[in-house]
């Protein structure tokens, strides 16, 4: 029986996505506009954990101090009464006709400093909600045509707009960690960063590497053809998974933004196992879009469709790994023998090049034709994600 959600699973929605109004390239909104008090409490009485936001979900763009200072006295109080905390927090630097070119690698050097600033003020705000990461998606960091710029001197000032931000978080003495969002295209024709390993490499480059990881989702990975639960375990065994985003993709396409689960739904069964088992105690983070079809109503049922995926799935995930026919199976394909080094205690590059069984006297024809039943692993998983199996 799958429970309501709990504090503990660690859900959390961005107040863009209970509030996305569906409109679209080619129609104007369905739904009208949802206060971000509003989304609080409706998220608290669903079972959420927290809530994250962009600076201009929060406060519009051009705000005065005073009506800011308002909505954020407003918002506090909202989450002081029902709980919700701010895992995350992120900046727009997307939406206004002033990044058409990109923020921190658009071509005019007093945009690059303007958009500096506008993360900077938003990080006080983070670490004064007591958030712990810090996203920055570059959404127009990059170009429709080669022609528009130049890699290298765009990666620099990339690099150098991550690193004042570390830096700028280290002055001020706050707790957060900074990630990354990769997505290959879609405002921009080609995004910089688009994949895991693309951040994984840049981040590598950085002055503060250590602060600095990953926040991936699962349709930008899919929209590049890419295998999501790879992605995210190598974030995870490199330590920079840092926060994530779950929603549906079907395929290389536009970024749908599905619910959960509603997408690949194999692929999703596997992610859920992996994030269970796999190490990861981050917030489980829905970046979806409620469909445009749908009124306030649909909505919320939406948002508890996202957070009754990831139970069923979790659920179908425990009982899988329990099931004695897996176990057996898993060990008939040697997949545990995967952590198994491949050299033993001690041995040396050179005791392997002396030791015959590995190579003279191993038996390549015997090897070659035993068989690892991963069709029948796959089936069985299939049958658990199904219910098929109790």
């Amino acid at each position: 029986m799958v429970n309501r959600p709990a504090r503990e699973d660690k859900f959390s929605f961005g107040l863009w996505t209970v509030g996305w109004q569906a409109a679209d390239p080619f129609g104007a909104a369905t739904r009208p506009a949802l206060d971000a008090v509003e989304a609080v409490n409706r998220l608290a009485e669903l079972g959420a954990w927290g809530i994250t936001f962009h600076d201009d979900d929060l406060i519009p763009f051009g705000a005065d101090v005073v009506d800011r200072d308002r909505r954020i006295t407003r918002f506090r109080a909202a989450l002081d009464a029902t709980g919700l905390v701010v895992p995350m927090v992120t900046t727009n630097l997307f939406g206004h006709p002033v990044f058409k070119d990109g923020a921190l690698t658009s071509n005019d050097r007093d945009i690059r400093r303007f958009a500096l600033r506008k993360v900077m003020r938003n990080m006080d705000l983070a670490a004064e909600l007591g958030a712990s990461t810090y996203v920055l998606w570059g959404g127009r960091e990059g170009s429709e045509t080669d022609a528009a710029k130049d890699v290298g001197a765009a990666l620099d000032r990339y690099r150098e707009g991550v690193d004042t931000l570390a830096q700028y978080v280290l002055d001020q003495g706050y707790g957060l960690r900074l990630a990354l969002e990769p997505k290959p295209n879609e405002p921009r024709g080609d995004i910089f960063l688009p994949t895991i390993g693309h951040a994984l490499a840049f981040i590598a480059t950085l002055e503060h590497h250590e602060m600095v990881g990953v926040n991936p989702e699962v349709g930008h990975e899919q929209m590049a053809g890419l295998n999501f639960t790879h992605g995210i375990g190598q974030a995870l065994w490199q330590g920079k998974l840092f926060h994530l985003d779950l929603n549906g993709q079907r395929g290389p396409r536009y970024d749908q933004d599905l619910i959960f689960g509603h997408g690949d739904l194999l692929s999703a069964f596997f992610l859920v196992d992996l994030l269970e088992h796999g190490g990861y105690d981050g917030p489980r983070h829905f970046d979806y879009k409620p469909l445009r079809t749908e009124d306030a109503d649909g909505v919320w049922a939406s948002a508890a469709a996202n957070m009754r995926s990831y139970l069923l799935l979790r659920e179908r995930a425990r009982a899988y790994r329990a099931d004695p026919e897996v176990q057996e199976a898993l060990a008939a394909a040697r997949v545990p023998e995967l952590a198994t080094p491949t050299l033993a205690p001690g041995e040396t590059p050179a005791d392997l090049r002396a030791d015959t069984s590995a190579f003279e006297d191993f038996d390549t024809d015997a090897a070659a034709v035993r068989g690892y039943g991963f069709v029948r692993l796959s089936q069985l998983a299939l049958e658990h994600v199904l219910g098929a199996r109790s």
